[in-house]
């Protein structure tokens, strides 16, 4: 008996198409899940699909996730076409470093768009249809260590990343009668496909100060996956309200 396996589960992972989201999908079928991907482009989502175990019969949906028609149109879809969602992992969202004189509403509406409402729509659709299995299930955001830490530049990405903490705290509490978890996973300085040309990284010496934030140096989306794979997971239970944070010992300094 694998405490750790997802067989015959369904995971939902939104963000699918690239980074940690499809890294996490690549995980939860390497466990034996059968895999939702969400994205906004299908052809990435295929090439998501092609890394993945096929065994487990996965499906792709192409969506706008900060679009509250969309959502509540896809969860009806999930539910038709997949059967009971067991646990929901949350990828999908954007970065940003920001300082305070270039925030404009559109700028703050955008971020809060599809790091947060993003978030809200999809948990809410999918549970208010029914969706989530009878046995209980699980909801997993990827916040970041970036909603309990400051930086300079960071503070309207740190409001949507903190937002996400506080909100599966109490989603935590209204979910539990219906046996749901809530939790959330904080990555530090993760090297993506996305952001490995970015200055920060691209740049050699501006990475080397970055590493010397991280004790155990930068991440990888698979560090991040496998934690999520453990709360969604049988082995975590008893884990609900929690945020597991995953920063190679940033938030340690």
């Amino acid at each position: 008996m694998n405490p750790f396996s997802l067989e015959r589960k369904l995971v939902v992972v939104s963000g699918a198409s690239s980074g940690i989201g499809r890294q996490c999908a690549v995980a939860c079928a390497a466990m034996g899940a059968s895999v939702a991907l969400l994205g906004r482009d299908l052809e990435r989502l295929g090439r998501t699909l092609a890394s993945m175990d096929p065994a487990g019969g996965h499906h792709l949906f192409a969506a706008d996730l900060a679009d509250e028609a969309a959502v509540i149109a896809l969860a009806r879809t999930l539910g038709e076409k997949c059967g009971r969602v067991h646990s929901l992992v949350h990828c999908a969202g954007v970065s940003a470093t920001l300082p305070l004189r270039s925030m404009t509403r559109a700028r703050i509406d955008a971020l809060f768009h599809a790091n947060v409402y993003s978030a809200l729509y999809l948990t809410r659709e999918i549970a208010r249809t029914g969706s989530f299995a009878a046995e209980g299930g699980s909801v997993l955001f990827i916040s970041s260590v970036m909603g309990s830490r400051g930086e300079s530049g960071k503070a309207l990405y740190s409001m949507t990343k903190g937002a996400l903490l506080a909100g599966a705290r109490s989603l935590a509490c209204e979910l539990a009668p219906r046996k749901i978890r809530v939790n959330t996973v904080s990555p530090g300085a993760v090297i993506t496909p996305i952001n490995e040309a970015l200055p920060h990284i691209a740049d050699p010496e501006k990475r080397r100060k970055l590493e010397e934030r991280h004790p155990l140096g930068l991440g990888t989306p698979d560090d991040v996956a496998h934690a999520c794979v453990y709360l969604l997971s049988d082995a975590a239970r008893w884990v609900t309200g929690a945020d597991l944070v995953v920063d190679g010992g940033y938030s340690a300094r």
